[in-house]
């Protein structure tokens, strides 16, 4: 399949693993690199920016297919060491890199000069038009069933979608409610240029997180996640358990007083126990409501084997079928 993404990024399948933390790692993102997508390293899982250089070092060493690195950009008192992770970047010959979070802006000269490909990750159509405008390469429009962080607006896919493909001129990838040959599918009809898949890569023999948080994606329904953080224009979607209720419980009874300290038990610091040791009520952690759809720890080759088949009979058969 042939799409402006798989021509940008010099992949055989419109397919992105996107940066998730303490699961972007080079195992990973070798594995869906080799497997003809974009596999993606998380920049700041690793602590500092020589970690990251030796992560980049050990996906080289697993793949010879192009894959980049998620940058997010996040506001904070002492911010990580963004100029020394853009470096790691830039000198691990990386190509690619998904930026999040705040405005990439004053980072674009120093990885356009190294010929590298910017994709920015946006929940709303206007955010997508200023990282156009900046000179980003190409969005990652993310809609409101996404795990993780979908904002504000509360925009699904489906009508988001085909608001930026009205909108912008640069390609762009579906991110949020990915699973199967269907989505592709999906997204192409409303106009993006491929997908970009989280949870269900969570959900492969490859992933580098233990089989507990596997089995959770897998057991999990359509019904299972929660938002928290709203009070604190921080949303996020989670994967519902005793920590994510007991988070909730507190925003009812402070509502708008709440502060991060009086939730930071059950966020901060809890990826590490819960992805590497398999403590499923340490804390909360991100999970999109595509966990409805994963019934199966396949390889990422089976998994992309598998999209790419079914989205191939979905629009040469099935759909073609309807045409008279």
């Amino acid at each position: 399949m042939k799409t402006r993404i798989t021509e940008l990024f010099g992949i055989e399948h419109p397919i992105i693993q996107g940066g998730m933390h303490h699961v972007g790692l080079a195992e990973l993102a070798a594995a869906v690199s080799n497997a003809g997508g974009l596999g993606i390293i998380t920049g700041l899982t690793q602590r500092t920016p020589e970690l990251l250089a030796r992560e980049i070092a050990r996906c080289r060493a697993m793949t010879d297919k192009p894959f980049g690195v998620n940058l997010t950009f996040l506001p904070s008192v002492n911010p990580p060491d963004y100029p020394g992770y853009v470096k790691a970047i830039i000198d691990g010959g990386v190509k690619v890199v998904e930026t999040a979070g705040n405005n990439p802006q004053k980072w674009l000269p120093a990885l356009k000069d190294a010929g590298i490909k910017v994709i920015h990750k946006c929940t709303s159509v206007r955010h997508a038009l200023k990282a156009q405008a900046i000179g980003c390469d190409a969005i990652s429009v993310d809609g409101f069933e996404c795990g993780g962080h979908p904002g504000e607006d509360d925009v699904p896919n489906f009508i988001l979608l085909p608001r930026a493909a009205d909108e912008l001129k640069i390609p762009f990838v579906a991110s949020g409610g990915m699973a199967d040959g269907r989505s592709l599918v999906a997204a192409l009809a409303l106009g993006a240029e491929g997908i970009n898949m989280g949870t269900r890569f969570i959900a492969t023999q490859e992933a580098p997180v233990h089989d507990n948080v596997k089995r959770a994606i897998v057991a999990a329904s359509e019904l299972d996640t929660r938002l928290v953080m709203r009070p604190l224009r921080n949303t996020e979607r989670v994967l519902t358990n005793a920590a994510t209720e007991r988070l909730l419980q507190k925003e009812r009874e402070l509502g708008a007083a709440i502060t991060f300290a009086d939730i930071a038990p059950e966020v901060a610091g809890v990826y590490p126990r819960i992805m590497q040791q398999g403590e499923m009520e340490a804390g909360v952690w991100s999970c999109g409501m595509v966990a409805g759809l994963i019934h199966d720890v396949p390889t990422v080759q089976q998994l992309i084997d598998s999209i790419m088949a079914q989205a191939n009979a979905l629009i040469s058969e099935r759909l073609a079928g309807m045409l008279r």
